[in-house]
């Protein structure tokens, strides 16, 4: 054979024989580090939007007016979510996916920390609640472009057969963020009196995450490019305008990742955030819901690489529809637990609706988009239609529950119709889409 040919035979190896397994490991740490942290400082907003911010900074003689505004800001930043992912992407799909990682934790952990430090609206009136919705935007933007660059950073490392759980890690992020973010709340919550937690206390976990984000640059800064990534740059193949190649040629598959994206991010919000101040208007005491959120997120955690592992033994999409499915049958038994007013049956409830049954498509999502585009263009794809889906139900989600269980007498059936219309847009989505588990990423 000749020189040529075995150079040829070289560069057309499967990359899962040519990058070293200490660096993929390395590559699988940052990924889920920097992730958990992400998340960390983004859902602790939406739990202080549940029991601290409507009183801080948005004090009115109407409680639900009041959570209501609250809300309204948690949802603002799914609606720059879309704008932060083209505006990262495109430097993750050009520059590269390491830079624009450290640009987004930067961001995401300065804005967090602000937070912390914000006067509240009896200190400087109606300035406190604009800047707390600006710098809740500025976490938007943060996530809008986080959120595809750490999964590609797994998925375009993985070994071909083990894409589905590699996939898997970086989305577990947002269970151990939420549930990290728990621990610090109900620790302090338990810690000091209710009048000093909701004086000063709060802001502990917010400034604190500064710790946080530079031990998630530190671990981040040991892992080089992906292997996808310098593919491209050797063949200097990356797209012109990202942005512009994927919605000429690949507004098919943004569509579908809209839809796939529209039933985990309405259920997760409905686990994490709506159903806080949901038990709390049922009499459930504060330390109470966050422990039962905490200990089914991370019953979640296992959950989330066990259906990682299932998909690459039986395929995307069938993991992914069995678990929305499930998702429609246990919807109304959730609702009715929680009325119960029961801590064992509301933990019920919530241990199986987010910890195993949106732990299967909660799992898959990361994978099945960035499987959907070609690598040039993959950040950017991936990212809008995960982005757009997220802005369209994920975010207005609670206040959308909150709304209609107030306009229709405190019953909740309006919730269950809109959340299982959401269920069946997935189905749809994921249904007409290709299954490409098993198949080269790149190719």
């Amino acid at each position: 054979m000749s020189s040529s040919s075995l150079n040829h035979t070289a560069t057309m190896a499967d990359k899962e024989t040519m990058v070293p397994d200490a660096e993929r490991r390395r590559a699988l740490i940052g990924s889920a580090v920097g992730s958990t942290i992400e998340w960390y400082d983004y859902f602790l907003y939406g739990t202080m939007s549940s029991i601290i911010f409507a009183k801080q900074f948005f004090p009115s003689d109407n409680a639900l007016v009041s959570q209501m505004l609250s809300l309204a800001t948690f949802a603002l930043a799914f609606l720059i979510r879309p704008i932060g992912g083209v505006i990262f992407s495109h430097i993750g799909d050009r520059i590269g996916r390491k830079k624009t990682l450290a640009m987004t934790l930067s961001m995401m952990g300065l804005s967090t920390v602000l937070m912390g430090l914000l006067p509240n609206y009896a200190q400087i009136g109606i300035l406190a609640p604009i800047l707390l919705t600006v710098l809740r935007l500025l976490q938007g933007l943060a996530l809008g472009g986080e959120w595809g660059g750490g999964v590609l950073l797994a998925v375009e490392y993985s070994p071909r057969k083990k894409r589905g759980f590699y996939g898997a890690v970086p989305q577990t992020g947002a269970v151990l963020g939420l549930a990290l973010g728990n621990i610090i709340t109900s620790l302090l919550s338990a810690s000091m009196s209710e009048e000093a937690f909701l004086s000063w206390g709060w802001r502990i976990p917010f400034v604190g995450s500064v710790v946080l984000v530079m031990v998630g640059m530190w671990i981040r800064n040991a892992v080089g490019e992906t292997p996808s990534f310098k593919k491209i740059q050797a063949s200097r193949s990356s797209a012109p305008i990202p942005i512009k190649q994927t919605l000429q040629f690949h507004w098919r598959e943004v569509l579908i990742a809209i839809g796939a994206k529209v039933v985990e991010t309405s259920t997760f919000f409905l686990y994490a955030t709506f159903t806080i101040s949901y038990m709390m208007d049922h009499g459930f005491a504060r330390a109470t819901i966050l422990n039962i959120v905490l200990v089914c997120a991370l019953i979640a955690f296992p959950c989330m690489l066990f259906f990682g592992h299932l998909s690459d033994k039986t395929g995307r999409k069938k993991v992914f529809i069995g678990g929305s499915i499930a998702f429609m049958l246990w919807i109304f038994p959730y609702f009715w637990l929680l009325d119960q007013k029961s801590v064992w049956a509301a933990a019920l409830a919530v241990g199986v609706g987010l910890g195993i049954i949106w732990s299967s498509y909660g799992a898959m999502i990361g994978t099945l988009l960035a499987e959907a585009f070609p690598p040039d263009i993959r950040y950017t794809g991936m990212s809008l239609g995960y982005q757009i889906g997220a802005a369209l139900v994920g975010g207005p989600m609670p206040l959308i529950a909150t709304a209609l269980i107030a306009y229709y007498s405190g019953s909740y059936v309006p919730v269950v119709v809109f959340l299982v219309l959401c269920a069946l847009v997935s189905i749809v989505a994921v249904g007409i889409a290709r299954d490409r588990s098993g198949l080269p990423l790149d190719e």
